[in-house]
């Protein structure tokens, strides 16, 4: 693809709205754009990258499986977009200082771009530099001195560092819209579900430890694995396209199942969690670190 080619920011945050919210209308008014304005973006989208991203019916449009693919990787270069602006505005207001931040995929893709937000009201020329990693990274990070301070979703507090509650989080059981546990009239049982083999998170993510924790106090052992995959977003394309169930945070899950792209099946099993701060030092944070753990803190609650 030639730089001229390159897709339109606006266009790829307008297919994204499109994929949270369920039609290209709802889309295009959560972007603030037109109707026939957003159909005849999405239609350019789809030319530049030479791929069909919407099925198009009387009934409204959904998206193909390429576009549920298109739509997530469009997720990571908006996000990249966001970092290029913020960092662009801290080098613009010098002497705001720096923020070293390690987060769970959970909770970098749903909580924190609104804690930082919620931060620079009292600290505007703040640069924070933010890495994404799993629960098992991300403590290893902060150990290692690599960042000022972590956030991470495991079942339990890490050890070797502080930590402190600053929000709470479920797990939830989601299949396609074609599974048949979605006509399914009773829960499904630890049992039955350590006997399902599942989409899953790989080893050291919070998610995935939280899960099996749960399902091998109460069973003995863990769910088989059906495919392991490196993020949230790749597990949820994956079970949208129907390769089989998954349990994945509600934050992670929200917009799919808002837009019945993913449906919820009851589960018989508590698998709420704690998010935490954790960092190294003394047990007291101070400064912008301990600014940031208040924000979470008060948003989470």
């Amino acid at each position: 693809m030639d730089m001229e080619e390159w897709p339109e920011t606006a266009a790829l945050e307008l297919l994204v709205a499109v994929a949270d919210h369920g039609s290209v209308s709802a889309g295009a008014r959560s972007v603030g754009m037109a109707q026939p304005n957003a159909s005849r973006s999405l239609a350019r989208l789809e030319r530049a990258l030479g791929v069909g991203l919407l099925v198009r019916a009387t009934t409204g449009a959904r998206l193909t499986p390429a576009g549920l693919l298109v739509v997530d990787w469009a997720r990571d270069v908006l996000a990249a977009s966001r970092t290029l602006l913020d960092g662009a505005a801290a080098l613009a207001t010098p002497g705001g200082g720096e923020l070293a931040v390690a987060a769970s995929q959970t909770v970098a893709e749903h909580l924190l771009p609104a804690w930082l937000a919620g931060l620079r009201v009292a600290h505007a020329g703040l640069s924070v530099r933010v890495e994404v990693r799993n629960t098992a990274e991300v403590v290893a990070d902060v150990l290692g001195g690599r960042c000022d301070l972590g956030f991470v979703e495991g079942p339990r507090a890490p050890r070797g560092v502080r930590t402190s509650v600053v929000a709470a989080d479920e797990l939830v059981l989601v299949v396609g819209p074609d599974h048949p546990w979605t006509r399914r009239r009773t829960r499904v049982t630890p049992d039955e579900l350590a006997r399902t083999p599942l989409l899953t998170r790989e080893p050291g993510s919070g998610t995935r430890v939280r899960l099996d924790d749960e399902l091998v106090a109460r069973t003995g052992h863990a769910a088989p694995t059906l495919q392991e995959l490196g993020s949230n977003a790749a597990v949820r394309v994956a079970v949208q396209a129907g390769a089989g169930p998954a349990v994945l945070s509600r934050l992670s899950v929200a917009d799919a199942l808002a837009a019945g792209t993913l449906l919820e099946v009851p589960l018989d099993l508590d698998l709420g969690r704690e998010l935490r701060a954790v960092w190294t030092g003394p047990r007291r944070l101070t400064g912008v670190a301990a600014d940031l753990v208040a924000v979470a803190r008060a948003q989470g609650s």
